[in-house]
């Protein structure tokens, strides 16, 4: 596929795209299809899941609302955090909070995963237009970085894995498994920590 695409508008692709799709849907077709495009999803299938994502016309006013303030505002920085329901997913999800609400409003922006994710507009206008992406991920599972990526080309977020941010039972897993108090508290810790290097990284 690489050899086929290179140089797509030569002569020599004009030629195989010709040969490839002359009396398409024939056997004949389908057969150089195949021999031109062998290995090539046998190679990436491994690394790749292909997700069809619906369209939709509708959406949220106020998000869109709000990015389009914030890309006006030139907020430096968007904050993008692992939505998972669990502990450590809901300790991210807080942090992220704390510091786009709280500790950064003016430098951050916090970012909707699912708005991102499903539709190219505002939230993923604002990722787009950030100077710098910052992903807190709730484990190693990096599902946000991943889910980004997967509709960003060419996105580098900063990854940061919040569960190595804060002292916890590792063997917990729902938020049920300690008290609102203890998830707070999990999430500031963590949230100090991320601003701090944050600063250090506009230095």
């Amino acid at each position: 596929m690489k050899n086929f695409f290179q140089g797509f508008a030569t002569e020599g692709a004009k030629e195989m795209m010709k040969d490839c799709c002359s009396g398409l849907g024939t056997d004949q077709a389908k057969e150089k299809m195949k021999e031109y495009c062998s290995g090539f999803a046998a190679e990436n299938d491994k690394d790749f899941e292909v997700v069809k994502i619906e369209k939709i016309r509708n959406g949220c006013t106020a998000c869109e609302d709000s990015a389009e303030a914030q890309i006006k505002k030139q907020v430096p920085y968007a904050i993008i955090s692992c939505e998972g329901a669990c502990l450590r997913g809901e300790v991210s999800r807080q942090a992220a909070n704390h510091i786009c609400f709280s500790k950064m409003p003016d430098k951050t922006a916090r970012i909707c995963l699912g708005g991102a994710f499903t539709k190219d507009s505002g939230q993923r206008n604002l990722v787009r237009n950030a100077a710098k992406v910052y992903v807190l991920e709730g484990c190693n599972t990096r599902c946000a970085s991943r889910m980004m990526k997967g509709v960003e080309e060419g996105l580098h977020p900063e990854v940061i894995i919040v569960d190595g941010l804060y002292d916890f039972d590792r063997k917990l897993f729902g938020i049920n498994e300690v008290t609102e108090q203890q998830i707070k508290d999990f999430s500031q810790e963590a949230a100090n920590k991320i601003v701090e290097k944050i600063k250090l990284d506009a230095n």
